[in-house]
């Protein structure tokens, strides 16, 4: 059951590296039907700031297509525009015949694999009510030609604020080996709002010449109320 997101989410995030607003991203969510199944349309977008532009321009775009009751890809994209470099990489998930077939050829697949994007959506239809702290969730995360292990551990909980509010979270450590926007250098820690919707309010993660961090600066479309926020303070 997800009662987690639905279709109309829109959520808003700066980008800081090294302590200094780099970019900004935006994830939004939309209905769709896929192959006959309804579906959510889920697009991530990170782009820099035009002062950041002049040393190094990113605008990148990951699309995933998510069957909204399996909560499995069917099809994703990813397209990257970074300083000079250009990739664009796609991905349809047969998730009858088990088999990918990419921009890069056909790949077998195990039952109900994730992509990098929907292993975020997934995981924030999780119930952690019961699991305690070190605990993990085993997940599959298909990327480029190859299926990889991805493990997400709970790290408890935790209050924090940023722009958008002040939140009780809960704190997930997704362990991924290779994959894209679950891939670092270090550790990476992502907060989700303690309450049905498992919003994601902020990201931390270390890179190989500093720290990324990302906080949520608004949102709109949520999927019922945020129970965790806490106000008046």
């Amino acid at each position: 059951p997800n009662r987690a997101f639905a279709g109309g989410e829109y959520l808003k995030f700066d980008v800081n590296y090294l302590g200094v607003t780099a970019g900004e991203a935006d994830l939004r969510v939309s209905d769709t039907v896929y192959r006959g199944r309804k579906c959510f349309s889920i697009e991530f977008t990170l782009r820099s700031k035009p002062f950041f532009d002049m040393f190094y321009k990113v605008q990148d775009r990951y699309n995933t297509v998510i069957d909204a009751q399996g909560l499995f890809p069917w099809h994703f994209e990813q397209h990257i525009r970074e300083g000079s470099f250009r990739k664009d990489f796609t991905a349809d998930f047969d998730q009858v015949k088990h088999l990918a077939r990419t921009t890069e050829g056909a790949h077998p697949i195990p039952p109900y694999v994730q992509d990098m994007m929907s292993a975020l959506y997934y995981s924030r239809s999780v119930e952690y009510g019961s699991y305690k702290e070190g605990q993990k969730m085993h997940l599959q995360n298909f990327y480029k030609a190859s299926t990889y292990e991805l493990d997400v551990r709970f790290r408890g909980r935790q209050t924090i604020e940023v722009e958008a509010g002040k939140f009780k979270c809960l704190v997930i450590e997704p362990l991924a080996r290779e994959g894209g926007l679950f891939r670092s250098e270090g550790k990476l820690y992502v907060w989700l709002t303690d309450d049905e919707r498992k919003m994601p309010v902020r990201v931390s993660t270390r890179i190989a010449i500093g720290s990324v961090d990302s906080e949520l600066l608004e949102y709109r479309g949520i999927n019922g109320p945020l129970e965790s926020q806490i106000k008046g303070e």
